[in-house]
């Protein structure tokens, strides 16, 4: 039996190719699934070749350490593309190693599906050439980067963001306030300082001396902080209680949030919840994104919106006291800010699509794969 072959490098993407993978065994797809990734992709039937998401790093200098890593993985995989048993190469975001396999897999004749394609829109716009010359389809997931990549001879589709399909089940305010012993009257907020422990370090800190800031101001206001579970935080740093993997029903639930810049800004959007967007990283890595990235904000819920509906606080500007004054106000639930961003955020909301974006990539990869020949291994 030939094999589809998924590579995602992080958690995110990690949990998208589950999806896909799933889909594809509902279909009845004839094929292996096989592939690099993490716990998700291994619940869903995929045959680990090599577990990778416990590694995932981010950055710009993060990565230069585990490179010996990434050349053996790369040779490894080089070799099952070139060996005929694969149909069908799905790559799931992790850019900088994906864009690689990608020419790999291309100089095989073996089509290539990518899902959550790099960021050209924000910096690196040379990988454009790159995506028309490697890629067989490319299945976007914001509303703006199917027309971008198209312009630029990449057969793309925009098929939604697959967070929607994870706001399928989302409890109601009242439900995900029960859960965490929060009463209707209280007033929560609730802090997304990251998922790594990079991110930890930078933002948690800043992020606890603003919530205390607050509840200076107001006295009573409760406070949570969404945790991922393979991160630890030291309770001496964190006066706070912990809640792990679960996003969405904290944003349900909470008054307002303050989240570090990522997926979690669109979380976010889909769940209505106001927000202030902060984020921090070392001088070096702040001085190369600055020379890098063209677009001007950091938040994908801005992103999508295009311009800033809800205010960021990028490296030196991360001050508790004025991140405490913008939040402040989204905590009333009479403010005209609060409503205002809402609206906003319903609007984002539509843009992203409908659900169903893991069923839809699923469609692409088995037409792909089906017109996949067998090649013999060179």
């Amino acid at each position: 039996m030939r094999e589809i072959l998924f590579v995602a490098g992080e958690l995110s993407g990690d949990l998208h190719a589950a999806a896909v993978a799933r889909a594809l065994t509902r279909a009845g797809a004839p094929y292996s699934l096989v592939g690099v990734g993490g716990d998700a992709m291994r619940d869903a039937g995929v045959t680990l070749i090599q577990h990778t998401v416990s590694h995932a790093v981010m950055g710009f200098i993060a990565p230069i350490k585990h490179i010996p890593r990434f050349v053996r993985l790369r040779r490894e995989l080089d070799a099952r593309i070139r060996s005929g048993r694969v149909a069908l190469v799905v790559l799931i975001d992790s850019a900088g190693f994906n864009m690689r396999i990608a020419a790999m897999a291309a100089e095989a004749h073996v089509p290539v599906l990518y899902y959550v394609t790099p960021q050209v829109w924000a910096s690196r716009a040379g990988r454009l050439a790159a995506l028309a010359r490697t890629v067989t389809r490319a299945a976007v997931i914001l509303p703006f980067e199917e027309a971008l990549l198209r312009a630029h001879g990449v057969n793309a589709t925009f098929v939604g963001h697959p967070l929607l399909d994870r706001a399928l089940t989302l409890p109601s305010r009242a439900e995900a306030r029960r859960a965490l012993g929060v009463t209707e009257h209280e007033r929560l907020l609730a802090l997304f300082p990251g998922s790594r422990a990079q991110e930890i370090a930078r933002h948690l800190d800043p992020f606890v001396a603003a919530a205390r800031e607050l509840q200076r101001r107001q006295p009573g206001l409760r406070v949570v902080v969404s945790s991922a579970p393979h991160v630890t935080i030291p309770p001496e740093r964190c006066p706070f209680p912990l809640v792990h993997s679960a996003s969405f029903p904290i944003l349900r639930a909470a008054d307002a949030a303050l989240c570090k810049s990522g997926t979690t800004t669109l979380e976010a959007a889909i769940a209505l919840c106001p927000l202030v967007v902060a984020y921090r990283t070392s001088a070096i890595e702040y001085a190369l994104a600055r020379r890098l990235v063209k677009i001007p904000f950091i938040a994908l819920v801005n992103i999508v919106a295009g311009r800033e509906i809800a205010r960021e606080f990028v490296q030196d500007a991360l001050e508790p006291l004025a991140v405490a004054t913008a939040l402040e106000p989204l905590l009333d639930p009479h403010s005209v800010q609060r409503r205002v961003l809402v609206q906003h955020l319903a609007e984002v909301r539509d843009l992203l699509g409908q659900p169903g974006a893991a069923d839809r990539v699923a469609s692409m990869a088995l037409e792909l794969a089906s017109h996949s020949a067998p090649r013999v291994a060179s």
